[in-house]
């Protein structure tokens, strides 16, 4: 069984993608940290994001940066939706997505464009999104457990703006899928989410 689970930053598709994939036994990808990659590769490199080659050169990052958990930073998160916007970049990611989708034990990969892209076969698609505000704000209360001082409406202007990069980009924007399930948590407990998660694959996996 493949999953494949899309949808804007902070919306809580993280979270969910790991509680699905450990409810259903399958193997987990979290696609959005590969790019995040290849911004921190870029930014030690001291490319530019913005410039296609400086972008490309940041794919051959080693593994082991994988493990950096600066990988999860805010300024990270905005070099990976810049480095994103390339069609080199993605060119050069595409492969490795799609083999660990493609693997015979089944795979859950969450992302932008997995249901579009990356898996448009994928036995169950899920959207998850919520309101840019309500995303901002889970950020900024995130930020400041990890005593990180930010300000909440530099966070809504990022989000704002990441959305716009994302969706408008011309090669594999972030849509929902055709036939993907969407779900707004924007209301939920991250338990609630789960949980809902849970039950549309279920649901689904009941009608097919």
């Amino acid at each position: 069984m493949i999953i494949a689970v899309d949808g804007p930053t902070a919306s809580g598709k993280g979270t969910i993608s790991k509680a699905l994939a450990a409810h259903f036994g399958l193997p987990f990808l979290d696609t959005g940290l590969l790019y995040r990659a290849v911004g921190r590769q870029v930014q030690l490199n001291q490319g530019s994001p913005e410039e296609p080659a400086d972008a490309l050169a940041g794919c051959m990052f080693p593994d082991s940066l994988l493990d950096d958990p600066v990988l999860r930073n805010e300024e990270v998160g905005g070099l990976a939706s810049r480095v994103s916007t390339h069609p080199e970049v993605r060119a050069a990611l595409n492969k490795r997505q799609v083999d660990f989708a493609n693997q015979p034990s089944g795979a859950l990969l969450d992302g932008r464009d997995i249901g579009t892209v990356i898996a448009p076969h994928a036995d169950m698609k899920l959207f998850i999104t919520a309101p840019a505000e309500v995303r901002a704000q889970r950020r900024y209360d995130e930020m400041q457990r990890r005593g990180i001082n930010i300000d909440l409406a530099n966070i809504i202007a990022d989000i704002h703006i990441r959305d716009a990069r994302d969706m408008g980009r011309a090669d594999a924007p972030l849509k929902p899928a055709e036939d993907a399930l969407l779900l707004d948590t924007g209301d939920l407990t991250i338990g609630d989410a789960v949980q809902a998660a849970i039950a549309l694959v279920e649901s689904r996996l009941r009608k097919s």
